[in-house]
C-alpha cells in the first residue's frame, strides 16, 4: 500500500473527488445545515490519511492536479455576474461601499485580534487574507512574509463557517435585499460561501461573484498597509 502511495500521481485526487462525493451523499440524506460536503469531505481525508499514517505531504503532491482547477473555477463565477448586468449598474457605488466596508471590517478585525492575543507578525499577517480565494490570499500572505499553509488552513475554514451560517445570519439580522446578502456572503465567505448563496438565488450568486473578485483586489492593496501597523513591511 505504502508503496503504491508514492508511485501513483492521482491517488491524492481519487480520494479527495470520492471523500467529497460521500459528504455530499451524507448531505443530502441528512439535510443539515452543519453536513457541508466540503467540510464533511476534509474531515473524512484527515481520518484517512492519519488512520493510514499517510504524510500529508505525500497526499498534497498527489492531489496536485485539482490546484489547477481553482483558477477557472474562481473565474467562471464571471457568469451568474454577467445575467445581471442591468442590476449591477443601476447600483454600483453602493455595491462597491458595501464590499469596501467588508474588506476593511475584516482586516481591523485581525488587527484586533492580534493586538488583543499578542500574535506574533509572522501569525499575524497570515490570517489578514482570510476571507479572498485560496488563490489571492496566499499569494498575498506569502509576499507579506506570512505562513501560506496557515492562510490557506484560516480561508478555507472561514468559507465553510460562512456557508454553514449564511441563510442563518441574514434571517437573525432581518437581511432580506438580494443584493444585500450576495455582497455580504461573498465579501466574507469568498468562493465557499458564494456556493450558498448562488443556492439562495440568481441575484445573490451574482452579487456574491462579483465580491470575491473585487474583495480579492482590495485585500491585496490593503493588506500590506496592515501589515505596515505591525512593523513587518
Amino acid at each position: 500500500m505504502s508503496e503504491f502511495l508514492k508511485t501513483s500521481s492521482v491517488w491524492g485526487v481519487a480520494l479527495t473527488i470520492c471523500m467529497f462525493a460521500l459528504g455530499t451523499f451524507l448531505n443530502r440524506k441528512l439535510k443539515a445545515a452543519w453536513c457541508n460536503p466540503l467540510l464533511l469531505g476534509s474531515i473524512f481525508v484527515i481520518l484517512f490519511l492519519s488512520l493510514g499514517k499517510i504524510p500529508y505531504a505525500e497526499y498534497k503532491e498527489s492531489c496536485s492536479t485539482l490546484n489547477y482547477f481553482l483558477f477557472p473555477a474562481t473565474v467562471s463565477l464571471a457568469v451568474p455576474l454577467y445575467e445581471q448586468w442591468d442590476l449591477l449598474r443601476k447600483n454600483v457605488l453602493a455595491i462597491l461601499v458595501g464590499i469596501l466596508t467588508g474588506v476593511v471590517t475584516s482586516i481591523c478585525c485581525i488587527l484586533m485580534i492580534a493586538l488583543a492575543f499578542h500574535l506574533t507578525p509572522k501569525i499575524a499577517v497570515s490570517l489578514l487574507p482570510k476571507s479572498v480565494t485560496t488563490a489571492i490570499g496566499v499569494d498575498v500572505s506569502t509576499e507579506l512574509g506570512g505562513i501560506p499553509a496557515l492562510t490557506t488552513a484560516v480561508i478555507i475554514l472561514t468559507g465553510i463557517v460562512g456557508n454553514l451560517l449564511a441563510v442563518s445570519l441574514c434571517k437573525f439580522l432581518r437581511i432580506t435585499e438580494p443584493v444585500a446578502k450576495g455582497i455580504a456572503i461573498g465579501t466574507s465567505a469568498h468562493a465557499i460561501g458564494t456556493s450558498r448563496a448562488l443556492e439562495m438565488g440568481d441575484v445573490e450568486g451574482a452579487m456574491s461573484s462579483l465580491s470575491i473578485a473585487v474583495a480579492g483586489v482590495l485585500t491585496a492593496v490593503l493588506c500590506p498597509i496592515a501589515a505596515s501597523l505591525l512593523g513587518v513591511w
